[in-house]
Formats: structure tokens, C-alpha cells, sequence
């Protein structure tokens, strides 16, 4: 499988119906260990999967987990190795002053409609 989600139990299902695996989670511990497991293949005993076990290309996050993360995420996403980090709106859609990737990039090279 090259895809996988961490976010809430709703979506989880639907990525499920589709074919995608992942991890429901509902704070921001279990969200940090499921993130490390996909990108580290750490284990909560601390031991480590064997590099096949943990090798994700796309790692789809809900916007929630993603301010869970905080500098976890960070230091992944300048790492440049894979999985590659997808962010998108949770069941309760998008939060409300959380800026989007466009609207970042936007900003960054000074474009405003």
C-alpha cells in the first residue's frame, strides 16, 4: 500500500471503502505515533519495522493532525523523503483561520485577488 491516512474514525472508513489504510486518532499522542510509525517505523515499544513494513509514499493528513504535529511535521515535510504529507479539511471541514497551502504560496510570491 502506498498511501495512508491519520485522522478522525469517519474519514478513516471512507478511505477505507477506497481502499486506503490508516489510523484513527483522537489526540495529539496517538497522532504523533501514528505519524512516526509511517515515517520512521517506530513502534510504541520503541522497537523499529523493518524498512518494507514502513515504506508509505503518500501520508494523507487531516488539517487537525497536522496542528497536532506542529514541528514534527515541519522537520519531516524539509526532509525531503518520503512519505510525502497531504493535508485536507476533516469531517468538520476546514478550520476556520488556518491558512491553505495555496493561500500560502499566494502570499509568498505576491499574489492577491
Amino acid at each position: 500500500m502506498e498511501y495512508f491516512f491519520i485522522g478522525d474514525a469517519e474519514l478513516l472508513t471512507a478511505f477505507r471503502f477506497i481502499g486506503i489504510d490508516g489510523a484513527a486518532v483522537m489526540s495529539p499522542s496517538e497522532a504523533l505515533t501514528a505519524f512516526r510509525r509511517c515515517t520512521r517505523g517506530e513502534v510504541a515499544d520503541g522497537s523499529v519495522l523493518l524498512p518494507q513494513e514502513a515504506s508509505y509514499k503518500v501520508l494523507i493528513l487531516t488539517e487537525e493532525v497536522v496542528v497536532w504535529l506542529g514541528s514534527d511535521l515541519i522537520d519531516w515535510q524539509l526532509s525531503g523523503r518520503y512519505p510525502l504529507v497531504v493535508e485536507i479539511p476533516g469531517i468538520i471541514g476546514h478550520i476556520e483561520g488556518r491558512k491553505t497551502l495555496i493561500d500560502a504560496i499566494r502570499e509568498a510570491i505576491g499574489i492577491h485577488i
